[in-house]
């Protein structure tokens, strides 16, 4: 996996508590969910099919902050690639009982990303929280 990415293993839990915790922790930051990919039923439709796909279920919750995003822009007009930030929530055929959230590092390079790399975290570690919760 590439040096950006940060991945998290979430026992006792399940992908259902995953995701509803993964959406409660963005919502406690006083942020909106923008969207909610698919990715499992993505690869199904389009490219591996159900065969051949190694997840059970999968999908990228994508969400912004338009204060850090500005904050981003005013850094560097090009940073609005970082926008909006995600997070990954999967299990995999191999092993059904283990959840796993990932997302790609926006990096420490400036006090932005610093800030979105901490966001990143914050939210991470209280999904993983909540999932264990099977709330």
């Amino acid at each position: 996996m590439a040096n950006d990415a940060h991945v998290f293993k979430i026992s006792a839990s399940d992908f259902r508590a995953a995701h509803d915790g993964l959406i409660e922790a963005i919502e406690s930051e006083g942020l909106v969910v923008g969207s909610i990919l698919p990715f499992r039923e993505m690869l199904v439709r389009t490219a591996v099919g159900d065969a051949e796909n190694p997840y059970v279920d999968a999908e990228i919750i994508q969400f912004c902050s338009g204060q850090l995003a500005a904050e981003l822009v005013r850094e560097s007009p090009a940073q609005l690639t970082l926008c909006p930030l995600s997070i990954s929530v999967y299990t995999l055929q191999q092993d059904r009982s283990i959840v796993w959230m990932a997302y790609r590092s926006p990096g420490v390079g400036t006090s932005g990303r610093q800030r979105a790399e901490l966001l990143l975290q914050r939210v991470v570690q209280r999904a993983a929280e909540l999932a264990r919760l099977r709330w």
